[in-house]
């Protein structure tokens, strides 16, 4: 990518911003990065180099990312068919689009993804797919997304709806566990701001916990849970009754249905 050949972000809401920041965090040049957005607020301040417009500008683009909503895509991919050629590599996060729909942007490789939004913090999860797609492609487009976080491939393009409602959607589950934590500190007689507090560094300490240590999930929850003590009884309701489990296989399910329907 260069500033005469760049990466065009089509699309910086709340993912695409997120996926903006991983870059240009990562070390990436704006120059190279065009934007595009409808309602991108033009006399807002940004890094110096990075081209924002509210349409697609007159350029031929290294790699295009679709980063709009699925709803729109139909509107946004006839307007993005001066920016590409046959060497034009295309990524999508949009859920429930297909890569048999993102052909119509034309003849060039195809990448349809799903990252989540800890990828502003270079901490994000993307599961991808890349139809008869060449090693060179798939390196590029890891690169672009190993930038903002893991990266796991799958050959099976079925699989990302449910990588949608795993990973995809998955930020969400977690903020609302610790909406929900808080919720129970306060009924426990918890001040407010001190249920709060816990209830958020438990599951940051919790998930950093996780990533550094080379222990699977069960182990690092019995290794919590003393026999007959307080973290027992608390599961006891969660894990032995298999709640949350089947609270989340539910939600899960109703994700994954729903980005399909968004495809159709």
């Amino acid at each position: 990518m260069s500033p005469e050949r760049p990466l065009l972000l089509v699309g910086a809401g709340n993912m695409g911003g997120a996926m903006l920041e991983g870059w240009l965090n990562a070390g990436t040049d704006p120059r190279s990065i065009v934007v595009v957005d409808p309602a991108a607020d033009l006399d807002t301040p940004r890094r110096p180099g990075l081209r924002v417009y509210t349409s697609p500008p007159d350029v031929v683009a290294h790699t295009v990312v679709l980063a709009v909503k699925p709803q729109s895509m139909a509107e946004v991919l006839p307007t993005l068919q001066g920016n590409v050629d046959g060497d034009t590599i295309v990524i999508s996060i949009a859920a429930g689009i297909t890569v048999a729909k993102l052909k119509t942007l034309g003849r060039g490789p195809i990448v349809r993804s799903i990252p989540n939004t800890p990828a502003a913090i270079g901490q994000g999860m993307t599961c991808a797919v890349a139809i008869d797609a060449t090693p060179h492609v798939i390196e590029i487009a890891n690169e672009l997304l190993g930038a903002l976080g893991k990266v796991a491939w799958v050959d099976d393009e079925g699989l990302i709806d449910a990588a949608t409602a795993v990973s995809g959607s998955g930020p969400a589950y977690v903020f609302h566990l610790v909406e929900a934590m808080t919720a129970a500190g306060e009924a426990a007689g918890l001040p407010s701001d001190v249920a709060a507090v816990l209830a958020r560094q438990t599951v940051v300490g919790a998930g950093a916990l996780l990533a550094r240590s080379p222990l699977d999930p069960a182990t690092l929850r019995r290794n919590v849970t003393s026999p007959g003590g307080t973290t027992a009884a608390a599961l006891s309701v969660l894990a032995d009754t298999g709640a949350l489990t089947e609270l989340m296989t539910r939600a899960v399910d109703s994700a994954a249905r729903r980005s399909r329907e968004l495809g159709s």
